[in-house]
């Protein structure tokens, strides 16, 4: 009898774990219980320091990139979000945003 009890309990425990797993994969891919998605993804976060990142984040039909440090947050720029999918970095594509931290000579 306390053989079907253990095995029972398992069962409970690994029905459970499987629960709180499928119910957390719902949740990261974006979909609210209502089935609406999500306005606001982060796309992608660089760390520039041991506790300063910067963020590439979408919201709605914006891309916003922002400055997180420990005490505060700070929008750094704001552009209207790409249609396409970006090219891949290793197609050898031309990247369609380019900036340059340069500052040109003075004649």
């Amino acid at each position: 009898m306390d053989v079907f009890r253990a095995v029972g309990g398992l069962v409970l425990v690994l029905a459970l774990l499987g629960g709180f797993l499928w119910m957390l994969r719902r949740m990261q891919t974006g979909l609210r219980p209502g089935g609406l998605a999500r306005r606001m993804q982060v796309l992608e976060v660089v760390s520039v320091g041991p506790r300063q990142k910067i963020a590439l984040v979408r919201v709605g039909e914006r891309e916003v990139l922002v400055g997180v440090s420990p005490n505060q947050l700070t929008a750094l720029g704001s552009w209207p979000g790409a249609a396409e999918a970006m090219p891949a970095p290793d197609s050898g594509a031309a990247s369609p945003r380019k900036f340059s931290l340069e500052t040109p000579d003075a004649p």
